[in-house]
C-alpha cells in the first residue's frame, strides 16, 4: 500500500509495467549546500527504492539537477564566478553529501540545461494547442483553460488566488498563470527560441526531464510536502495538456517537514543546517537512524536531542551485533540450528518478526514500525545471548548466527550497517578522515587502524598495571580525534563515530 498525495488515501501499489518501476524524485537546485531539510527527501527515497529492490523490483531512478535558476544566477554575481561554475561546483558537493549519507546514486540524472531541445519542444506544443500565450519573449501556461488544475493540491483557482501571494503582473491573464519561458536580462545565461533569447521556467523542467526518460504514466513521482503546490500541481497541468493523456504520473508520494527543536527548519529563523556539519558530529547511520524512526510523511525534528537519541539507539544496534560477533567467535563450531524448544521458538520469533518487519515497509513504507521490529529482534538477541552465557547449549551458535543474520539483513533494506562495496565512496570518508598520508602506500607506512590498535594495546598493558590515569588519557584523546573505545568483558572495541565539537 501506497499513500497517493493525488487521492489523499492509501492504495494498492500496481506499477505501469509489472515487476519494474519508473520513479522520479525532484533533484536539488545547485547554488548552495544541501540542508537536511532537503537532505530528508533523498533519504526518503534512497529507503524507498531500496525496499522496492528488495522486493524484486528493477526500478529506473531518475533525480534532475536544476542547473539553471534565478537563485543560481545571483549566487554567481555575489561569488563573482559565471552560472555555470556555481552550478558544477555545489552539484559535485551534491553528490559528496549524497555518497556520505550512503544514498544510492540515481540511474539518470540529467541537468536541466542538456533538456532544454525537449523543453521548447513542450513549450510549442502547448503554446499551439491554446494551453500557453506569449507576451513580450515571456511564454506563460493559462490555468484557465486546462480544468484540472488544482486537483493534487485540492484547492480551487478561487482559493488558490485568496490565499497565495502572487506577484502582481499585469500581462498574465490570470495571477497564477506560470512562467514556461522567460526572456534573457543581460548578461544572463540564455538559449535562442521561436519567442527569442532566453530560458526555462522552473516547472517545464521536470516535466520534460521525466517524460523523456520515464514516458507518460510513470510509477512514482516524489518529493518534499513543499512541493505539491505550485511545482507538482504545475507540472501536472503540463504535461497532460500536453500529452493529451492522464495520469502523468501513477503515484505522487511527498515526505513530510524538518524540525529544529520543534521549529520548522527555515532560512528566516536562520535555523538552516547542513547536511555536511551534521556528518562532521555524527555518522551517516545515526542520521540515517534518526530519519527511519519517523514515518517519511510526518514531520521530524532534527535538534541535537533527537539526534543524540538516535547515537543511542544505533549503539543499541552496533552493541548487539559486537556481542553476537563475540560470541560467534569464541564457539569451535555452529552445532545444529534448533536443538531445545527455547531455540525453536526463538527460530519461529525470528522468521515471525521478519514477516513483520515486511507488513510494515508494505504499508506505506512504514519505517518506524520496521524499526521496532527491528529493535524488538535485539532484544530477544541480547536476551539468549544474556542465557548463552549462563548455560551454554551446543544450538546457541546456530541461533545466534541466525539471529545476527536476520538482523543484519532488515537493517541492510534499510540502508544501515552497508558493507563497504555496497556503501560507496561515502562509506570510506570516516576512514579517509582519519588515516594519515600515505597510509596503504608501498613505502610501508602504517595505516590508521593499525596506529589504533597499537595504543589500545599501550592502553590495556597500562590498565593491567593499573594505570589508569594512562589509559583514560590516551582513551579521551581518541576521542576527540573522534573514535570511540568501549571497554568489554571481551575486551576494548574501538570504532570511528567522528569528531568532537
Amino acid at each position: 500500500m501506497v499513500y497517493n498525495t493525488m487521492t489523499r488515501r492509501k492504495e494498492r501499489f500496481i506499477p505501469r509495467e509489472e515487476g519494474k518501476v519508473a520513479m522520479y524524485v525532484c533533484g536539488p537546485t545547485v547554488y548552495n549546500y544541501i540542508h537536511v531539510g532537503n537532505g530528508r527527501a533523498y533519504l526518503v527515497f534512497d529507503v524507498i527504492r531500496r525496499y522496492l529492490l528488495h522486493k524484486g523490483y528493477r526500478v529506473l531512478y531518475v533525480q534532475n539537477f536544476t542547473d539553471v535558476d534565478d537563485k543560481i544566477i545571483a549566487r554567481a554575481s555575489e561569488e563573482g564566478r559565471s552560472p555555470e561554475e556555481v552550478a558544477r561546483f555545489y552539484e559535485r558537493a551534491f553528490l559528496e553529501d549524497m555518497r556520505a549519507l550512503r544514498v544510492m546514486p540515481p540511474d539518470v540524472t540529467p541537468r536541466a540545461t542538456e533538456t532544454i531541445p525537449r523543453m521548447l519542444e513542450m513549450i510549442e506544443g502547448l503554446v499551439e494547442k491554446g494551453f500557453a500565450y506569449v507576451v513580450d519573449g515571456d511564454v506563460y501556461f493559462s490555468v484557465e483553460k486546462f480544468p484540472g488544475y488544482g486537483k493534487l493540491s485540492g484547492r480551487s483557482l478561487e482559493e488558490m488566488r485568496a490565499g497565495e501571494r502572487v506577484e502582481v503582473d499585469e500581462r498574465k491573464r490570470h495571477p497564477m498563470d506560470f512562467a514556461l519561458w522567460k526572456s534573457s536580462k543581460p548578461g544572463e545565461p540564455a538559449w535562442d527560441s521561436p519567442w527569442g533569447k532566453g530560458r526555462p521556467g522552473w516547472h517545464i523542467e521536470c516535466s520534460a526531464m521525466s517524460l523523456h526518460y520515464l514516458g507518460m504514466g510513470f510509477d512514482i513521482h516524489g518529493g518534499g510536502q513543499d512541493l505539491i503546490f505550485p511545482h507538482h500541481e504545475n507540472e501536472i497541468a503540463q504535461s497532460e495538456a500536453y500529452t493529451g493523456q492522464e495520469p502523468f504520473v501513477r503515484y505522487w508520494v511527498h515526505n513530510g517537514f524538518v524540525n529544529i527543536r520543534e521549529e520548522k527548519m527555515s532560512k528566516s529563523l536562520g535555523n538552516i543546517v547542513l547536511v555536511r556539519e551534521i556528518l562532521k558530529r555524527y555518522p551517516a547511520d545515526v542520521v540515517r537512524l534518526l530519519a527511519l524512526q519517523t514515518h517519511y510523511r510526518s514531520p521530524i525534528d532534527f535538534g541535537p536531542e533527537a539526534l543524540e537519541d538516535a547515537r543511542r539507539a544505533y549503539e543499541r544496534l552496533e552493541n548487539c551485533l559486537f556481542a553476537a560477533e563475540q560470541f560467534l567467535a569464541r564457539q569451535a563450531s555452529h552445532g545444529a540450528p534448533v536443538r531445545t524448544q527455547r531455540e525453536a521458538e526463538l527460530t519461529d520469533s525470528f522468521s515471525e518478526m521478519e514477516k513483520r518487519f515486511e507488513e510494515a515497509m508494505d504499508d506505506d513504507f512504514n519505517t518506524a514500525r520496521a524499526m521496532g521490529v527491528i529493535f524488538e529482534l535485539v532484544k530477544e538477541l541480547n536476551t539468549y545471548l544474556g542465557e548463552q552465557e549462563k548455560f551454554p547449549t551446543p544450538a546457541g551458535p546456530g541461533v545466534v548466527s541466525l539471529g545476527r543474520d536476520l538482523l543484519l539483513r532488515l537493517c541492510r533494506v534499510l540502508g544501515l550497517f552497508l558493507p563497504a562495496e555496497e556503501a560507496g565512496e561515502g562509506a570510506e570518508q570516516a576512514t579517509a578522515e582519519a588515516a594519515p598520508a600515505g597510509a596503504g602506500s608501498p613505502s610501508g607506512m602504517p595505516s590508521a587502524e593499525e596506529l589504533v590498535e597499537l595504543l589500545l594495546e599501550v592502553r590495556a598493558a597500562a590498565r593491567s598495571r593499573k594505570e589508569y590515569q594512562t589509559a583514560d588519557f590516551i582513551r579521551a584523546r581518541l576521542r576527540q580525534m573522534g573514535i570511540r573505545v568501549d571497554d568489554l568483558r571481551e575486551g576494548q572495541r574501538w570504532k570511528y563515530v567522528g569528531r568532537e565539537e
